[in-house]
């Protein structure tokens, strides 16, 4: 078997919303590379939605340890292996994300030849290691690309895929390999929710890191500002978690926000995304998400690396920061002690979101 002409491949997906959205140039790459190759994607169960049913031939989802502790957390990960082995035998698995966890139940599923960055202790389960020199300080998009095969990978910066420009601003970027994200290609399965029929924006306030969450007051004026400025009212969409929140934000409003929360997954809000005048976004899988699908994203971005997380996307994507000593610590909860706690957050108001807005907005 030729190492680079694979039967069969298996890929073990990242594990949260915005680090699979950010793989999408991979599995596009993978795809082009071996367009005859049965591609078998796994993945944990909350991003079994967006997975790109058109680049991959079937999915999987990895088995839950249903209790706590290390034994069941063992249990799950071999009946993990044993259930990828129905669909192997794996010529090439590539593993996206740098546990150990990812690249043990890669090996336990017999794959021949496996690609991953030697991290986390797992290099001896790896055939084809690539230093983590090659991934850590580049944008994720980038480090997934990486893995691909050398042979395969594209001698492009990975901001070309989307044709952004190098200061990644509002104007329209240079033609790029992907002009448009295909929602009903790449997720077939989810039933898309009607956009309404009078001109909105987007507001995606949650996020799983308190970090990276702007404040629910803080949203709530800025959305009385686009309002009186534009006219347009914002819908609020999110999870089951983001339910309290986009209701709460609804009721206070006075009709300038309305609740679109917890009404499907998030792909489910593919076409409401498309069809907005804009998305403001904490740094989130849903900034990701909509970038992907083409809206203009405007993001208040906490603790996190835009360098190296930052949405890429068709969607023209800005964001707005306060670089505090400490930032970006890319941790999801604050340990200042001395008064400042989230002091990155606390220092982006309203009024400066807004007035960095206006041009944009207004288009």
């Amino acid at each position: 078997m030729n190492f680079f002409s694979p039967d069969t491949i298996l890929v073990r997906a990242p594990n949260w919303i915005g680090d699979q959205i950010m793989a999408y140039p991979f599995f596009h790459f993978l795809r082009r590379a071996y367009p005859k190759s049965k591609i078998i994607c796994a993945c944990v169960s909350w991003v079994e939605d967006v997975q790109f049913r058109n680049l991959v031939d079937e999915v999987v989802v990895l088995p839950r340890a249903v209790v706590s502790g290390v034994w069941a957390k063992v249990e799950a990960l071999e009946a993990g292996a044993r259930l990828l082995k129905k669909s192997g035998p794996f010529d090439l698995a590539i593993c996206l994300p740098n546990s150990f966890s990812s690249g043990w139940i890669q090996f336990r599923a017999g794959a021949k030849q496996r690609r991953g960055y030697a991290t986390d202790n797992r290099g001896f389960l790896l055939t084809d290691k690539e230093s983590w020199d090659r991934g850590h300080g580049v944008h994720r998009s980038q480090a997934y690309v990486n893995l691909l095969p050398k042979s395969e990978v594209p001698q492009t910066h990975i901001r070309d895929f989307f044709g952004i420009p190098a200061e990644n601003d509002l104007d329209p970027g240079v033609p790029g390999v992907i002009p448009r994200f295909e929602v009903d290609r790449a997720w077939p399965h989810s039933e898309k929710q009607v956009p309404p029929d009078f001109p909105y924006w987007v507001l995606a306030p949650g996020s799983v890191a308190e970090s990276r969450r702007w404040f629910e007051s803080s949203f709530s004026t800025l959305a009385q500002m686009i309002f009186e400025k534009t006219g347009k009212k914002g819908l609020v969409v999110g999870g089951p978690t983001e339910a309290p929140i986009a209701s709460h934000l609804e009721q206070t409003s006075n009709g300038v926000l309305i609740d679109y929360a917890g009404r499907g997954p998030v792909t489910s809000y593919a076409k409401v995304f498309q069809s907005s005048a804009f998305t403001v976004s904490n740094d989130s899988g849903l900034a990701h998400v909509a970038s992907l699908c083409g809206s203009s994203v405007y993001v208040i971005w906490g603790a996190g690396d835009p360098n190296r997380t930052q949405p890429l996307g068709p969607g023209k994507v800005k964001i707005i920061f306060n670089p505090i000593d400490c930032w970006p610590c890319e941790r999801n909860v604050c340990l200042r002690e001395d008064g400042r706690k989230l002091e990155c957050l606390e220092g982006i108001q309203p009024e400066i979101v807004f007035k960095e807005m206006v041009s944009y907005v207004t288009r």
